[in-house]
């Protein structure tokens, strides 16, 4: 069972530029140079098993990984991670846990597919846990 201390895994430092500089015309047919957001495709593998593709912007992929494992509930700590590499040239990232995954399986057996600007996934029984949620009074 992983301490419960507060340590960060092993993380590469693959952080990207958000915006990169391409050629645009104008409305006049005028060629200019302008920045616009990149959005790249992040595909995790979480123990050697592909998982999901995020899209991200790049800037601090490591820390989008783990706070979407958290999100969806695979880790509760970030202890059980031992690693998260990023590698660009593959626009994937390899996630090692500590002792696995508990019901990773049944987790990712169970999909929500979400609508809205960006298509998203939730996993495993997610979506029940929303409903029982409580926020604390401000």
């Amino acid at each position: 069972m992983p301490d419960k201390k507060r340590t960060l895994p092993e993380m590469t430092q693959a952080g990207m530029e958000a915006a990169i500089l391409t050629s645009v015309t104008d409305e006049f047919g005028l060629p200019h140079d302008n920045y616009i957001a990149a959005e790249r495709p992040l595909t995790l593998y979480i123990d050697k098993r592909e998982v999901v593709t995020l899209m991200t912007i790049g800037t601090q992929p490591e820390l989008l990984i783990l706070g979407w494992l958290r999100n969806q509930r695979f880790i509760d700590n970030i202890s059980h991670i031992k690693a998260v590499q990023v590698d660009w040239e593959t626009d994937s990232a390899a996630i090692t846990t500590v002792d696995g995954i508990e019901n990773m399986d049944a987790r990712l057996a169970q999909k929500t597919v979400t609508t809205g600007c960006g298509q998203g996934t939730v996993y495993g029984s997610l979506m029940d846990d929303v409903a029982k949620m409580k926020l604390p009074k401000v």
